[in-house]
């Protein structure tokens, strides 16, 4: 399927270069964008917030991204450190990207005084969209690739990208290699569309923040698996970083998880403009419609006909004070004893 390498360069402006890789970004950029306009509408939320949120957010996610792959892969730029801030760029930590995004988020949710929870659970799909088409950067700059195989997806690497373990001539020049990235796009794919069902069929059941917390469990677990058939990796004590933190993403989104859908909990706030939602968790609607599951804020025992017969006491409460009220008026009227008479003489 990819037996010739690809040119890391998609076109030229004049003596300027634009990379693939770059490229792959900048168009997955563009669809979460969309991504998050439309969501933000079938969510309730003001999709104005998108537009200056996701400059803030994509940039400290650049930041954090290439932070974590100077760290990652130092050996790089070690004897050039400007490597690091000067174009062409090959390389972003997904971890480091994540951390630092969404301490952005948080801090413009903040700002803007938007519900963070409800807005991480827009921007979570859109994560994984980005994700699937940005890692196909990685393919033209021929990285993220793993042991040899034979399997008919495999790609090609030139020998100059090869790593020292696949070195040529040791490893024939023919070999086929796993397409780590494309493993990754595939998951991105499979879990946007897993958080778009989520979001439409379990509404009711979800709290705002629970498909940011999924988020975590399943970009945690294909990490974590796919790091198994790396050979680059940044180790730690042994063990891939990647892994350990894939370990505690994966912890912070099951710990969430558990402790946030705990018996009788407290009502979330709803959308902004919950009339227009379609999308998301309900949030407060538990408080008017009684559900008979146990994480519901209603007492279980209490049904349509209960709250029927609570306005049915209210309604005589009412009557009952305005008969209160009456009696109250006349007694303030003066009897026709006290009346004065119109053929009563003056004093």
């Amino acid at each position: 399927m990819f037996d010739i390498p690809p040119d890391p360069i998609a076109f030229r402006l004049g003596p300027l270069a634009i990379g693939w890789y770059g490229l792959c970004y900048a168009i997955g950029l563009a669809v979460a964008y969309i991504v998050l306009v439309r969501l933000a509408r079938r969510a309730g939320e003001d999709p104005d917030v998108v537009g200056n949120g996701i400059i803030v957010v994509a940039i400290a996610a650049l930041i954090g991204g290439r932070l974590y792959h100077v760290i990652d892969q130092w050996h790089l730029y070690a004897n050039d450190p400007l490597k690091i801030v000067l174009p062409p760029y090959s390389g972003l930590g997904v971890y480091g990207g994540i951390v630092t995004g969404t301490l952005a988020g948080w801090w413009y949710a903040r700002r803007r005084g938007v519900p963070f929870a409800r807005w991480a659970d827009i921007v979570a799909p859109a994560l994984f969209v980005m994700q699937a088409i940005g890692r196909w950067g990685n393919y033209f700059n021929q990285e993220l690739y793993g042991p040899p195989t034979t399997q008919p997806w495999g790609i090609a690497i030139d020998c100059a990208h090869r790593l020292e373990t696949y070195a040529c001539p040791a490893v024939s020049e023919a070999t086929r290699f796993h397409p780590l990235f494309l493993y990754e796009s595939i998951s991105g794919v499979a879990g946007a569309l897993f958080l778009f069902w989520l979001g439409s069929r379990f509404r009711s059941r979800l709290r705002p923040g629970d498909l940011l917390l999924v988020f975590f469990i399943w970009y945690g677990t294909t990490r974590f698996l796919l790091e198994n058939l790396r050979a680059d990796n940044w180790i730690f004590f042994g063990v891939p970083t990647a892994q350990v933190v894939s370990i505690v993403f994966i912890a912070i989104g099951v710990t969430g998880l558990v402790h946030r859908h705990r018996p009788r909990h407290a009502a979330d706030r709803p959308a902004t403009h919950p009339e227009l939602a379609t999308w998301g968790a309900l949030g407060a609607t538990w408080l008017t419609k009684p559900f008979d599951e146990s994480w519901a804020d209603v007492p279980p025992e209490r049904t349509d006909d209960d709250f029927d017969a609570g306005d049915e006491i209210e309604d005589e409460a009412e009557a009952d004070d305005d008969a209160d009220h009456d009696a109250d008026d006349k007694l303030d009227e003066p009897s026709e004893v006290d009346r004065p008479r119109a053929d009563s003489p003056e004093p």
